[in-house]
C-alpha cells in the first residue's frame, strides 16, 4: 500500500482503531474520509484533524451503502482506498440465549454484510484508479474464538477467507487487497473496561506497529502486530497444542487472575 497521497475511505473511523488509523494516515499526506453512524464523534474527530472529512453511513443499511457509494464517485473522485474497520462485538450466551437473535444478526450485518455489500458498491471507482488498495480488519479472535463472542468471531473468519478469495479474483487488477488482523487492543469495543484493561495492547502502539510494517513490508498482504501471531499461527503447533491453546485462552478470559 502506498504510505502517502491516497484517498482513503475508513469506516468506523470515529473511534478505536479506525480513529487511530485515520490520524496516522492523515498526518502522513492522505486526505482521509471517516464514516460512521455517529455524527457528533465524526464532527469531533474532523474538528481535531484539520483537512479530515466525514461522511454518515449506516453500514448495516444495503441502501444507504449504494447511495453512500455514488455520492463518493461524485465528490471524491480520487478515492483509491477503503479500509472496513467499522464492527461491533458483543458477548453471547448460547445456552440461555433470548429468542431475540436482533443483537447477533446485527453483529453479521455490520461486520460481514457491511464490508462485502461496501467492496461491491466501490469496485467499480476502485477499478478506475491506476493503483488501489482494499484493506479488511479482521481479528486474532478468527484464527483463535473467544467463546464469549462467538459470532463476532464466526464474522471475522468469515471475512479472512472473504479477504484471500476477493484477493485472488483481483489479482489481474489495480486493486491490491490486504489484511489487518488486530489482537485485543485498548480500544472501546466491548466497553469502557477495555480501553484501561492491561492484558490489551496500547492503542497507540498498535497504530504505531501497523503503520512501520506498512512502510517497510510493501508485499505483506496480512499485517499482523508481532502481539497477534500467536493467535494467527496457532494452528501450526498441531490440534493438540491447537486445543490446549484454546482452553487456556478461553480459561483466561473466563476466569481472570
Amino acid at each position: 500500500m502506498k504510505i502517502t497521497g491516497n484517498t482513503i475511505l475508513i469506516t468506523g473511523g470515529g473511534s478505536g482503531i479506525g480513529r487511530g488509523l485515520a490520524k496516522a494516515f492523515h498526518a502522513l499526506g492522505n486526505h482521509v474520509i471517516i464514516a460512521g453512524r455517529r455524527k457528533q464523534v465524526l464532527d469531533e474527530t474532523t474538528a481535531a484533524n484539520p483537512g479530515m472529512s466525514s461522511a454518515v453511513l449506516n453500514i448495516e443499511s444495503a441502501e444507504d451503502i449504494r447511495q453512500f457509494a455514488a455520492r463518493l464517485a461524485a465528490d471524491c473522485p480520487a478515492l483509491n482506498a477503503v479500509i472496513h474497520n467499522a464492527g461491533i462485538m458483543r458477548p453471547e450466551d448460547l445456552l440461555h440465549r433470548p429468542e431475540d437473535l436482533s443483537a447477533t444478526e446485527a453483529i453479521i450485518t455490520t461486520n460481514l454484510l457491511g464490508p462485502i455489500r461496501l467492496t461491491s458498491a466501490l469496485l467499480p471507482q476502485l477499478q478506475n484508479q491506476p493503483h488501489a488498495t482494499i484493506m479488511t480488519v479482521t481479528s486474532g479472535l478468527a484464527f483463535i474464538p473467544l467463546a464469549l463472542t462467538p459470532t463476532y468471531n464466526a464474522t471475522k473468519a468469515a471475512i479472512h477467507s472473504y479477504t484471500q478469495s476477493l484477493r485472488y479474483q483481483l489479482k489481474s487488477t489495480t486493486i491490491e487487497v490486504l489484511e489487518l488482523a488486530p489482537p485485543y487492543v485498548q480500544t472501546e469495543l466491548m466497553g469502557s473496561g477495555q480501553a484501561s484493561d492491561p492484558r490489551a495492547m496500547p492503542l497507540a502502539d498498535f497504530i504505531a506497529e501497523v503503520i512501520e510494517i506498512i512502510k517497510t513490508q510493501p508485499d505483506a498482504t496480512e499485517i499482523l502486530v508481532e502481539r497477534v501471531k500467536p493467535l494467527r499461527f496457532a494452528e501450526q503447533n498441531g490440534k493438540e497444542k491447537y486445543d490446549a491453546f484454546f482452553q487456556s485462552f478461553n480459561d483466561a478470559i473466563s476466569h481472570p487472575s
